[in-house]
């Protein structure tokens, strides 16, 4: 009977040694004197008006973070984008920001931002960040809402270290309350208009989702199809 086993023949293991042996690289990610006070998965998008039609456009899913300087006390908002680590939004959580809840949504907010860096400059931005459910968008918001109060606090805090002036020229000084600007009333006027478009923005976990429709026709949904 014949023998219909193949033979197998084994390789012998080579083994090389390497001409240039490099000592291991300690990545830096400039979060070692901060203190990671909420890291959380979300998706974010920004309004780009670059174009003909302003719209909602993804910016990433990943994790974001709410970082407080050791020596500083700020804060600021940082996230990286899923496997690239990529940063999508970076930028100083300051008193004036707020964020406004989406229309028809607990789990999404929109705030403006005058300097976020995700780009490597300063960039105001319009922002918007939904979550996968309530718990996590509240939880955004307390800490979030904290970190303006810090921020405040702050600023007042230094407003009391300023030399005192004499009576006479604090008289000369002192101006009638500022009425808020144009712009600000015009940034605040188009973020409460994009806050009331959004909906339907889902949280990317394993794969995409399948993108629903939304009664807010211009949702960052509507802008991917």
């Amino acid at each position: 009977m014949a023998n219909t086993k193949e033979e197998v023949v084994e390789s012998p293991e080579i083994h090389f040694e390497p001409l240039v042996n490099l000592p291991p690289v300690d990545t830096k990610t400039l979060e070692e004197d901060e203190e990671e006070l909420l890291k959380l998965r979300a998706r974010l998008y920004r309004y780009d008006t670059a174009g003909d039609t302003p719209e909602w456009k993804e910016r990433g899913t990943g994790e974001v973070k709410l970082l407080k300087h050791a020596g500083k006390g700020t804060v600021r908002l940082l996230m990286r984008r899923d496997k690239t680590l990529k940063i999508c939004a970076n930028h100083h959580i300051l008193p004036q920001m707020e964020l406004k809840p989406n229309c028809g949504s607990e789990k999404a907010w929109v705030w403006n931002t005058p300097a976020d860096f995700a780009d490597e400059e300063a960039k105001p931005e319009l922002l918007a960040i939904r979550f996968g459910n309530v718990e996590n968008a509240q939880k955004f918001k307390a800490k979030f809402d904290d970190a303006r109060i810090t921020a405040l606090n702050d600023e007042k805090g230094k407003g009391d270290d300023t030399p005192e002036k004499s009576a006479d020229e604090s008289s000369d000084s002192v101006e009638s309350p500022k009425s808020p600007s144009k712009e600000d009333n015009a940034e605040d006027k188009e973020a409460d208009t994009v806050a009331e478009k959004l909906g339907g923005m889902s949280v990317k976990d394993e794969q995409k989702e399948k993108i629903t429709e939304t009664k807010c026709s211009d949702s960052p949904e509507s802008a991917e199809r």
